[in-house]
């Protein structure tokens, strides 16, 4: 099984989008030609995408590593980055068979109307795994881990129904879409509760600034092509150690400004091509299900967020908070987690923020730096259990030094080890004795798929 869902994996999502997208779109009616083209997009989305943010940690990696050198900010737990943990997480017991057991939990929750999203989203299944492997590590049982996995997949999955429609209207171009990923449906709440929470200032609503008003009001500042030039040649300066040093950089650290700048641009011009690709599909399923059910039945395909993580505003919010949240884990009393190869990651804080911020600049700001300041402590406490899921990783994959975690160093990552659902269901495991957090968050996901149902009902 595990050799299997390895290859499957393996094959990413650049080539299985256009397979699965043409499979579903063949099977809704849609002509092979379209549906095949639909896919490409979608396929070639992801190509972009993962050669934007290739370049971004290419491009930062060094300079910020230098920084942390110079200025002595080494921390003792290790960070991963998120290919690394997906790595560790499918390679797992709970990751070899997570696959097939979450499409499973899927198809029933679908059977029996508890939810609408059917989840396709096989390459970020990876998050599941994490938590499963870590509260197996936790408990040293294989059954408690895939409970684990299995309520953080039933959580996900009613906020991914119950986020929706805010999704969709948003973000232009997402009908019918849903995003299943519990890294950003983590943060649902807090964007919610934040949010409302800071209308009640008085005249905090004149910050009402969102990413076209800051072009305005701001000119070339405010555009996040200037601010990703900018931020890369402030890296660039504070990686080096002298002005001596600093004179000889000055093409690597205009190089880092460019490339920096090239990252803001590029991400919403990639994006545009998921939209593309996706549209057909999307009609093509509301057509179908209006046809067979009625108008007021509906169905969502669970995808990746990675479809809008080209919004100006995520952009110029992921763009700030990169070197704010470097000084946070220095500064914060307690933490040990010191975040820069998933710094990548930041972008998908927001996904699910924005559509109760509205895209306001200031409160998206003021949440990210709220979640993750609390999400450096989450990964601390959970490094320990994640550090012995990766040194198992290490032992049977002994050549791939992706998962090899540093003598002396415990193992981190900010994605997903920050969200608060992997929290939530760790402590619920570890401070609650086992079966007494066991009843805790089965009560809620009963609650939760009861709730659900009740509003698939009404609709």
């Amino acid at each position: 099984m595990e050799q299997v869902f390895s290859y499957i994996i393996g094959l990413g999502a650049a080539v299985m989008m256009p397979i699965i997208f043409t499979i579903l779109g063949v099977c809704i009616g849609i002509k092979f030609s379209k549906a095949l083209k639909s896919g490409l997009y979608v396929g070639v989305g992801f190509v972009g995408l993962g050669v934007i943010t290739g370049l971004l940690t290419s491009a930062l990696g060094p300079a910020l590593n230098k920084v942390v050198e110079i200025y002595g900010l080494s921390l003792t737990v290790f960070d991963m980055g998120w290919p690394a943990a997906a790595s560790v997480a499918y390679n797992t017991t709970v990751g070899a068979f997570i696959i097939p057991v979450c499409l499973g939990v899927n198809l029933l929750l679908l059977l029996i109307g508890c939810t609408r999203t059917v989840n396709i989203d096989l390459w970020n299944y990876w998050h599941f795994a994490f938590i499963g492997a870590v509260v197996y590590f936790l408990t040293d049982s294989i059954a408690w881990g895939f409970f684990a996995a299995i309520i953080c997949y039933i959580i996900t999955l009613v906020l991914a129904d119950m986020t929706a429609k805010k999704f969709q209207s948003f973000y232009q171009g997402m009908e019918g879409i849903s995003i299943p990923q519990p890294f950003c449906q983590g943060f649902t709440p807090f964007a919610i509760l934040i949010s409302k929470a800071l209308d009640l200032i008085p005249g905090f609503d004149r910050l009402n600034i969102d990413a076209e008003g800051m072009k305005k009001k701001f000119g070339l500042f405010g555009e996040p092509l200037f601010l990703g030039v900018i931020i890369g040649i402030a890296i660039g300066c504070l990686a080096c150690k002298d002005t001596q040093e600093l004179i000889d950089n000055i093409p690597a650290t205009l190089g880092l400004g460019i490339k920096m700048g090239a990252v803001m641009e590029l991400i919403p011009r990639i994006t545009t091509l998921f939209i593309e690709g996706l549209k057909p599909i999307s009609e093509a399923t509301r057509e179908l299900i209006a046809k067979k059910f009625g108008e007021k039945k509906e169905f969502y395909i669970g995808m990746s967020p990675a479809l809008v993580i080209g919004h100006p505003t995520t952009l110029i919010v992921s763009l700030l908070l990169i070197p704010v949240t470097l000084v946070m884990a220095v500064v914060l009393p307690g933490n040990q987690f010191l975040p820069l190869a998933s710094l990548a990651g930041m972008f998908y804080v927001f996904v699910m923020v924005l559509p109760y911020t509205k895209g306001n600049v200031v409160k998206s700001f003021i949440i990210g730096l709220i979640v993750l300041a609390v999400g450096l402590y989450f990964v601390t406490l959970m490094a320990e259990n994640f550090t012995s899921a990766a040194a198992m990783v290490s032992a049977a994959h002994p050549d791939d030094a992706a998962v090899r975690v540093p003598e002396g160093f415990k193992a981190g990552s900010l994605d997903f080890a920050s969200s608060p659902i992997a929290f939530a269901i760790y402590a619920c495991m570890k401070y609650l004795f086992t079966w007494v957090g066991a009843a805790i968050l089965s009560a809620l996901a009963v609650i939760m798929l009861v709730w659900n149902k009740i509003l698939i009902n009404k609709k």
